[in-house]
């Protein structure tokens, strides 16, 4: 499922869109699960990259196969990476291929020059080629270089991040979100299980009203929320406290304040780490500080 802090990434995000360009609330909150469901796009679309580098492996042995001329590595191919455990298994899965059968657009084209560049730089490698060397097969090998491979050549790719807002500019602020469920997802797996189910974007209806309710308190209480920061600033004005900072820290203050269950120190975590994604070096720092001295003047556990 998708963790509380990304849902709270989604109402940050949505919070400063609407300070950048206002909406009603009803399609503000439209967009930010709609957001939310693109994530999952997202996520289903890298999981098919690997099973496309599985798909495109096997097509180069076919052809080699098939040459009127062949070498002993064609006759006798290493099959090493299409027979790779983990790979199998995502190919397998059955929730993957429904809803890349009713998403055609998440298949990826084996002519894809991105697909076709990822793979040669992949087998062309050195992790790659002394995997392919070792002999037998274990199930830990397997998924510690597929987990090591995603993160290598697609989590960490600036090029395949850049080819990834080509398609879907929104994809841009939540590649991070969609690469920690890919890893999930494969450090997940289990030798002697079927791959059966896949990390959903909203567990329940919980995590929805939860979503919506903070979406909503953020923007009802957008000024006393500006004046309660305000309160708490020394030697600084609020002009000067940029947007972004204000955007968290109003969200933060919101579920501070209306969802009395959470303990302040776990809500304070969250939008400092929130904060390292999207603002500035110093600001989970500052954030940090203000949060902390608002739990104390409220008493909020």
């Amino acid at each position: 499922m998708l963790g509380r802090r990304q849902i709270r990434e989604k109402v940050v995000q949505t919070v400063y869109s609407y300070y950048q360009n206002p909406l009603k609330f009803d399609v503000l909150e439209k967009n930010m699960f709609s957001g939310i469901e693109k994530i999952y796009n997202l996520y289903i679309y890298q999981i098919n990259f690997l099973v496309a580098l599985k798909e495109l492996a096997e097509t180069q042995i076919e052809i080699g196969k098939n040459k009127y001329l062949k070498t002993d590595a064609e006759i006798n191919p290493n099959q090493k990476f299409i027979n790779n455990q983990v790979l199998i298994k995502l190919e397998e899965n059955p929730e993957r291929l429904f809803f890349t059968g009713q998403h055609k657009q998440l298949k990826w084209d084996m002519h894809d020059d991105v697909l076709v560049k990822t793979f040669q730089r992949i087998t062309a490698g050195k992790r790659y080629q002394d995997f392919m060397k070792e002999d037998g097969y274990s199930f830990e090998a397997d998924q510690k270089f597929i987990g090591k491979l995603f993160l290598r050549y697609i989590a960490e790719n600036e090029d395949f991040q850049e080819y990834l807002s080509d398609k879907e500019l929104s994809w841009y602020d939540d590649i991070h979100i969609a690469n920690s469920m890919v890893q999930k997802t494969i450090g997940f797996l289990k030798e002697d299980e079927e791959s059966r189910t896949l990390i959903k974007m909203i567990k329940d209806e919980e995590d929805k009203v939860f979503a919506g309710k903070l979406l909503r308190d953020t923007l009802n209480n957008w000024e006393a929320n500006e004046k309660k920061l305000s309160e708490r600033l020394e030697n600084w004005d609020l002009e000067r406290v940029s947007l972004m900072d204000k955007v968290i820290l109003s969200t933060s203050i919101s579920e501070l304040d209306n969802f009395a269950l959470t303990p302040s120190r776990v809500i304070i975590n969250e939008y400092i780490e929130i904060a390292k994604v999207f603002a500035t070096d110093r600001s989970n720092i500052f954030i940090n500080g203000i949060l902390d001295k608002y739990c104390k003047d409220q008493n909020r556990i």
